[in-house]
Formats: structure tokens, C-alpha cells, sequence
């Protein structure tokens, strides 16, 4: 365990010295020993031990008052013998590779330290760690531990982007994906993966409105703190995979959750009348501008028909002088001609002679309309 004790997490020290390491099997947490998991005897331990075996093998009594077996001066033990000797040595042989030999199983993995210090990690299966030189700490690397932020505690109320608060609740879910770093660099790991998810938490919605998380952003929200939760533990060295993230509730706080609800639907009003006057303003802008464009194409076409009658007059009366040029009587006769049939066209027209006027005072005419009624009735 690393030396520096302030704070969820410890320094980034390499060797144990605190809690995180010692000479048992079956370290399950990054700084303490599980009360059912088998413990192997301190060295002073085996060497008393082995010492009393020696004493009562070789004759003596087993404690500090007995002789040494040649000189017992009438103890009456067995004399120390080459046997003795063999068996003690066994003993010691047994007691040493009991304590050597370590089973790992297939969900967990082994730290061995030599001396101390990180030597290697060892596999599922039997290892081997020659005792008293190295030692070895098994940790369950595959089971899922999960921490809880929020559940109505004061932990889960954060301040919104907008000023508002929001209770949230979430769950972590964790691993551990690198054992000798989960053991030495962190001395409490369930207190700094709940500081850590709290503090990214906290970031994540204070830079959020608070109509997104309580409805559409719920997701994107829990993908986010994975991901910073797991940087800012890959930044301590901790060796924790962080599984999922599960955003259980975003709420605003009891206390206000009716002038909320108010709120909500005061906004949800202006959200609809704000989409029928787009629309409205959406119909009334495409009329005004289909009117601008058929108004721009009545005024290109009656353009082009001007024009195009300017340059009719412009050719025809080009082709007239040209005409005129050519026999100047004629031409003059047939524009009187042509112009008094336009003027006198559509007029009510009589004759009179003038040479008439003075027999008898009768003014003798000629009613052309009425001819010209009585002859398109007869046809």
C-alpha cells in the first residue's frame, strides 16, 4: 500500500507497507484480509515450532527445562540419532513448501511480491512463491462490485447548467482489470470510485440544462461518466474497469416538484403556440413569395410583349419606307387608305353629296350601316 494516507486513494508507491499487503492468501479488497481466508504463520511461528519438534524428537521434554538427549543425566528420552535428524528436516521441508505452494482459481489472479516489492502476477491454477522471499496476494478480478450515488442521500443533488437542481441517482459497476495496481496505488478502492463518479457526476451536469436530463439525455449523460470515470481512474493507476454506468433517477427535488410540473407545462404551452405561429408564418411567407414570383412573371411577360411589338412597328415601318422609297404615290395612297380604315372602321358612317344640296333642299345620303345590318342579317 502506498505511504500517503490523505485522502479516498493513496500515493502511487510500488511496494506494500500498510494495509494492503502481507504474508496471507486471499486478499480480496485493496487493503484488507477477509477473516475466513487461510493465513500462513509469521516466520517466528515456524521457527518455535520447529524448534519444539526438534527438542521432543531428540529427547527432550518440549519446554525450557528438559536436557538435550546425550547428557540428560537420567531424562530417559532416545539419544539424538541420524533418523531424528532426517525427520526433522522433513518437517521443516513440509512446513516450508506448505507455506511455498498457493492455488489460484480461474476467476482470480495472484500478486507475488519478493521481498516486498511487485515481482510478477500469477495464473489460475498452482503456483509457486518460495516462502519466506516472496509472498503472494490473490484478488477476484472478475466479480462485478457496484457503488450508489444518490438513493435520497445529499450526494445526489447537483446544480444544472440553468441554475436548477436535479436529485440523480446512479449505480457504477466496477471490476478489477490490473491487481497489482488495485493493490499498491489505492488504498480504499470502494471510497475512490464513489469520489471519483461523484466528482465526474457533478461536472457532467453542471454543464447540462435540466430539461434534457429528465428526458432525452438520460443515455448520452451515463456514456459520458463511464468514459470520464474511467480516465480520471486510468489518470490514479488504480487498475479498475468500470463495467457500466446505470442512470437510475434524475428528479427535481421533492420540495419543488410540483411547481416544477407547473413549470414544465407553462413551457410545454409556449412550445406549442410557438410551433403553430411557424406554421402560420411558414403559409403566409410561401404565399407572399409564390405572389412575388407570378407577379414577376406577369411583368417579364408583358416586357417581352412590348418589346417584341415595338420591334414589329420598328420592322414594318422600316419595310414601308423602304416601299415609299421605291414608288412615293402609290405608297402615300395606300397608307391614306389603310389609315382612314382604322379611323373610319368602327364608326357610324353616311355620305352625303354636297352637289345635291341645293335641288329642292333635300339632302340625299346613303345609310352604309343599315346596308351593311341588312346584308349580314340576309347572310
Amino acid at each position: 500500500m502506498a505511504g500517503n494516507s490523505g485522502g479516498p486513494w493513496g500515493g502511487g508507491g510500488n511496494n506494500g507497507g500498510g494495509g494492503g499487503q502481507n504474508n496471507g492468501r486471499g486478499n480480496q479488497g485493496g487493503g484488507g484480509r477477509r477473516p475466513e481466508d487461510q493465513q500462513i504463520p509469521e516466520i517466528d511461528e515456524l521457527m518455535k515450532k520447529g524448534q519444539e519438534q526438534l527438542r521432543v524428537l531428540m529427547g527432550g521434554r518440549g519446554g525450557s527445562g528438559g536436557g538435550n538427549g546425550r547428557s540428560g543425566g537420567g531424562s530417559g528420552g532416545p539419544a539424538f540419532t541420524k533418523g531424528t535428524a532426517v525427520l526433522g528436516a522433513l518437517v521443516l521441508a513440509g512446513l516450508w513448501a506448505f507455506g511455498s505452494f498457493y492455488t489460484v482459481k480461474p476467476e482470480e489472479q495472484s500478486v507475488e511480491l519478493f521481498l516486498g516489492e511487485y515481482s510478477s502476477t500469477g495464473n489460475p491454477g498452482l503456483n509457486f512463491a518460495p516462502w519466506p522471499f516472496v509472498t503472494a496476494e490473490v484478488v477476484d478480478v472478475t466479480s462485478e462490485r457496484s457503488e450508489t450515488i444518490g438513493g435520497g442521500r445529499s450526494d445526489g443533488l447537483m446544480l444544472t447548467t440553468d441554475a436548477n437542481i436535479v436529485d440523480i441517482d446512479f449505480q457504477v459497476v466496477w471490476n478489477i482489470n490490473d491487481p497489482a495496481k488495485y493493490l499498491f496505488n489505492i488504498r480504499d478502492a470502494k471510497l475512490t470510485v464513489e469520489a471519483v463518479s461523484e466528482a465526474v457526476m457533478r461536472e457532467i451536469i453542471a454543464a447540462t440544462r435540466l430539461a434534457p436530463i429528465l428526458n432525452r439525455d438520460r443515455g448520452a449523460i451515463a456514456d459520458a461518466a463511464k468514459e470520464n470515470i474511467q480516465a480520471t481512474l486510468d489518470e490514479y493507476e488504480s487498475g479498475i474497469s468500470i463495467v457500466r454506468v446505470n442512470l437510475d433517477k434524475a428528479d427535481p427535488p421533492a420540495e419543488v416538484i410540483n411547481a416544477f410540473r407547473k413549470v414544465q407545462e407553462a413551457e410545454q404551452e409556449r412550445d406549442r403556440l410557438e410551433r403553430q405561429a411557424d406554421a402560420y408564418a411558414n403559409r403566409v411567407v410561401a404565399e407572399a413569395r409564390g405572389q412575388a414570383a407570378q407577379t414577376l412573371e406577369e411583368a417579364e411577360g408583358y416586357r417581352a410583349s412590348q418589346v417584341n411589338a415595338a420591334l414589329g412597328e420598328a420592322a414594318r415601318f422600316t419595310s414601308v419606307l423602304e416601299e415609299y422609297a421605291k414608288a412615293p404615290d402609290v405608297t402615300r395612297r395606300r397608307l391614306y387608305l389603310e389609315t382612314m380604315e382604322n379611323v373610319l372602321g368602327d364608326v357610324d358612317k353616311m355620305i352625303l353629296d354636297p352637289s345635291l344640296a341645293g335641288d329642292g333642299g333635300v339632302v340625299p345620303y346613303l345609310p352604309l350601316n343599315e346596308l351593311n345590318s341588312s346584308r349580314g342579317g340576309k347572310n
